[in-house]
């Protein structure tokens, strides 16, 4: 799976989030600072969806692996 890194001028800072998913928003000062940063915020992103609790009627579940 591919995603789409989007990286803003900011007025201080460079802004980074993921075209696909624009809840995972980070910063940074250079370009490979944002990219680092953006990969820990998804990862927590994805960690707090996990610790969802009421997902109403389950009826299965499957883990998705990103190679």
């Amino acid at each position: 799976m591919k995603l789409t890194i989007l990286i803003i001028q900011g007025a201080d800072y460079l802004i980074g989030t993921i075209k696909e998913i624009p809840a995972v928003v980070t910063q940074g000062t250079s370009r490979q600072e944002v990219l680092k940063n953006i990969q820990d915020a998804l990862q927590l992103y994805l960690e707090d969806m996990r610790a969802e609790e009421d997902f109403g009627n389950v009826v299965g579940v499957e883990e998705l692996v990103f190679a």
